[in-house]
């Protein structure tokens, strides 16, 4: 750790965060960087084992860290873990000078453009080499076509509900600074989970999720149920939206969702708040908020017991869920990888906060691989899908310059 003059040197706050990313990457070291909802301050956690490691879904036994998982189960059940060798925070609302004691640095201190180009080059040069599955953008006509199947399968009743989800690429431009799309996301969505982490097997990944799928904090356990999507319109977007009876009925099964699984561990003692609108980015969406008294309830582990429960919801795979999963296996065509499953620091200052991982852009040299899905029922009209589908991908896409 640097002496808190050279904190002094830097110029600003981008020039340090590129500096810690920078560094970090260098050195071989896991990253992961977060800014929680409604939240001023961006909190910087440090892997430096130069190890991959895995660990068990039992949240209350792991150490401080961030926890990552795929969105389909590995074979041995295990979550991708960033063990915290180093953790501190960033006041936005604080200059550098003000808060260099609590500041951390390696050296050596670099300008923003050659931080920039520095990250980048430890960006995956490409992607379609490392895995086998489909990584190719779709075309509207494919897309269309998959929620045609999905809606034939409901209508077979196969399916209540599925979320086929799509790949779309973004040229990346010579200019591109990762650090400021970080703090672009972090003033234009301040109630969403903005982050960025860098695993050098898995790659490098930056987001901005409205949805949280568990947290605890103290003796509270909290979860909610997210679905349906419009853009968000005119100055007072929340009171000017209208749902249709497809969107409330697609929200409603996330919630029955949760439901059900309180009911298979037995758990009758929660609180049910929604749903109701609210805004994320450009879109809206309906919420439920569920909450429980663990004390109360005696269940001390219960986000790890709803962790596996929820995962995946029927927000991101579909209902019934394992028959959902066999349609997307079939007819997605897609290596969703990290996206829709699982991401958020673990035992930091004492709470766990686990996001779905949505509006997610998996980085390369090149380019960027935007990820989005839809919830399709009986009731879609797949035009709108795509759409919607644009106006998510959009979300990460418009700060990716």
């Amino acid at each position: 750790m640097q002496h808190a003059t050279d904190i002094i040197k830097l110029e600003s706050l981008d020039q340090y965060l590129g500096c810690i990313i920078a560094n970090a990457m260098q050195e071989g070291n896991q990253v992961a960087i977060w800014r929680k909802p409604k939240s001023n301050f961006l909190q910087v956690l440090l892997d430096k084992s130069g190890i991959t490691k895995r660990a068990d879904l039992n949240l209350e036994e792991l150490p401080t860290g961030f926890i990552v998982h795929p969105f389909e189960d590995q074979e041995d059940q295990k979550a991708f873990f960033l063990e915290a060798d180093s953790y501190f925070k960033i006041d936005l609302n604080l200059s550098l000078v003000e808060q260099q004691e609590q500041l951390e640095l390696n050296a050596p201190i670099r300008s923003s453009s050659e931080n920039a180009q520095l990250i980048r080059q430890y960006f995956a040069k490409s992607l379609e080499n490392q895995h086998s599955g489909n990584l190719n953008a779709c075309s509207k006509k494919d897309f269309i076509a998959l929620v045609e199947n999905g809606k034939q399968a409901i209508r077979e009743g196969k399916l209540n509900k599925i979320v086929p989800a799509r790949l779309k690429k973004k040229q990346l431009s010579d200019k591109f600074d990762l650090v400021q799309s970080i703090i672009s996301l972090t003033k234009s969505y301040p109630n969403a989970f903005i982050n960025f982490f860098h695993i050098p097997d898995l790659g490098s990944w930056l987001g901005a999720s409205p949805e949280i799928l568990i947290q605890t904090k103290g003796n509270t356990f909290y979860t909610m149920s997210l679905a349906g999507t419009q853009k968000a319109k005119g100055d007072n977007p929340m009171k000017n939206a209208a749902w249709t009876q497809k969107e409330i009925e697609e929200q409603a099964l996330v919630s029955r969702y949760i439901v059900d699984c309180f009911k298979k561990i037995r758990l009758r003692e929660y609180d049910e708040q929604g749903p109701k609108t609210v805004i994320a980015g450009n879109l809206l969406h309906l919420r439920s908020d569920f909450f429980v008294d663990m004390q109360a309830t005696n269940f001390p582990q219960l986000g790890s017991v709803m962790l596996k429960l929820l995962h995946p919801t029927s927000a991101v795979c579909g209902m019934p869920r394992e028959k959902a999963f066999e349609f997307l296996r079939e007819y997605e065509k897609l290596d969703r990888s990290l996206f829709a499953g699982f991401i958020g620091p673990v035992n930091v200052e004492e709470e766990t906060s686990i996001f779905v991982n949505l509006r997610t852009a998996r980085l390369t040299e090149k380019e960027a691989l935007l990820y989005a899905g839809a919830g399709v029922t009986e009731d879609s009209i797949p035009e709108k899908e795509w759409e919607e589908t644009e106006m998510k991908c959009e979300i990460i896409g418009k700060h990716l310059n």
